[in-house]
């Protein structure tokens, strides 16, 4: 399943955020390090169900509002010297390795200081911390390049060295592949004797490697009481930015619930459809009203952005019955893959089952019904029937 991380100072909403897109119970709170073990969930990336180009809803979607299972990874706060094991350094750093991408917080309202302590609301500037996130991570990965690169010198005595090969070995642990590692270094210009190799050398080589293996997406958090002009520069930054309000998410989320307004996430405006009290209508008119400015809450927002904009991923639809678009047991639509984009019919039976994948005979378009070939590259919302020896 993918993975996206939060990612932040402490204090920053990151378990509120985790909160409101999981509804799983976490411990939330206004002091520094609330969150101490790295809290797992399920969110869901959210797209249009292919089930709205046939007569009837497949049942697996919310009015054709179709969401996809992505693993989210709530982690302690990070504060500044983390790469050298300040607060909770190491502990968060490890837990980062197998994200995906990366969701780095940051209190738009400039009411925390770079501790994560409160302070009043405007008086820190939050753009001075934008690049916080992935500096600490280019900085932590270096070190282990460093402390590690000995190894990678004794190697290269070899006649057989090769330095793709050594270095994948060194970063698996990152995340990286051997074609991240290769496309580094084909980027990167380094001296062919690794003992020549310098700091500036190695650094160069963690930027790159993180910016493959970890992409980032700014959630601008607090948006609901950030002063204008801050998030309007940290709209200026090359990055993606998200403003957020994950309190108001979280409000919407529970009042869904509880069958008081009608919301998916994701939507840009609400209903209120039970008995509410004068305050909480209030309450829930200042979250509209920052929905309308930013296209809804911003929490379905940021996990769209990493999956679909930043990791490039395209939902697909295997299906046994190309006709009815249905699974053995006459269930429509019952699964939905996310899978990067150039992925072919054998990448999505690879990912039903290996044996699907070791098995695969060919695949058929459910929309067309013709058989497509193995090279055909998957779409968003593609509907596809999977031929294998094992179905």
């Amino acid at each position: 399943m993918l993975s996206l991380a939060l990612a932040g100072k402490p204090n920053a909403g990151k378990s509120t955020f985790y909160r409101a897109a999981t509804m799983a119970d976490v411990d939330v709170g206004n002091y520094p390090f609330t969150t101490i073990d790295p809290n797992r969930g399920v969110t869901h990336a959210r797209t249009r169900c292919p089930c709205l180009d046939r007569e009837e809803r497949c049942g697996n979607c919310e009015d054709g509002v179709r969401y996809v299972p992505v693993e989210l990874l709530d982690v302690a706060g990070l504060v500044p010297g983390a790469h050298e094991g300040r607060g909770l350094g190491n502990q968060f750093l490890d837990a980062l390795t197998d994200a995906d991408a990366i969701l780095a917080f940051l209190d738009a309202a400039g009411g925390t200081d770079a501790e994560g302590e409160p302070v009043e609301i405007g008086t820190y500037d939050p753009v001075e911390e934008a690049d916080f996130v992935e500096a600490e991570l280019e900085q932590w990965l270096a070190g282990i390049i460093e402390r590690n690169w000995e190894t990678v010198v004794r190697k290269s005595r070899s006649p057989d060295f090769d330095i793709d090969e050594a270095l994948t070995e060194m970063l698996t642990g990152f995340g990286a592949t051997e074609y991240d590692v290769a496309a580094s270094l084909r980027a990167l210009e380094y001296p062919d004797d690794p003992q020549q190799w310098t700091d500036e050398d190695r650094e160069r080589l963690a930027r790159d490697v993180r910016e493959r293996t970890k992409p980032i997406v700014l959630v601008a958090n607090k948006a609901d009481v950030a002063p204008p002009e801050n998030l309007e520069r940290l709209g200026e930054e090359d990055k993606p930015v998200i403003p957020s309000t994950a309190d108001g998410e979280l409000a919407l989320r529970t009042a869904a619930e509880s069958e008081v307004v009608s919301y998916h996430p994701g939507d840009d405006d609400f209903q209120v459809v039970g008995d509410v009290s004068d305050a909480q209508r209030e309450g829930l008119e200042t979250i509209r009203e920052v929905m309308a400015e930013h296209g809804g809450t911003g929490v379905q927002q940021a996990i769209n952005t990493a999956v679909y904009d930043v990791l490039d991923m395209v939902t697909a639809y295997p299906v046994e019955n190309e006709t009815k678009w249905t699974d053995g047991t006459g269930e429509t639509l019952p699964d939905a893959f996310l899978l990067p984009r150039g992925s072919t019919p054998k990448d999505l039976a690879y990912a039903v089952h290996t044996d699907i994948g070791e098995g695969y005979l060919h695949a058929v378009d459910a929309r067309s019904k013709r058989r497509i070939a193995e090279d055909y590259e998957l779409e968003e919302g593609d509907v596809i029937k999977i031929v294998s020896t094992a179905s």
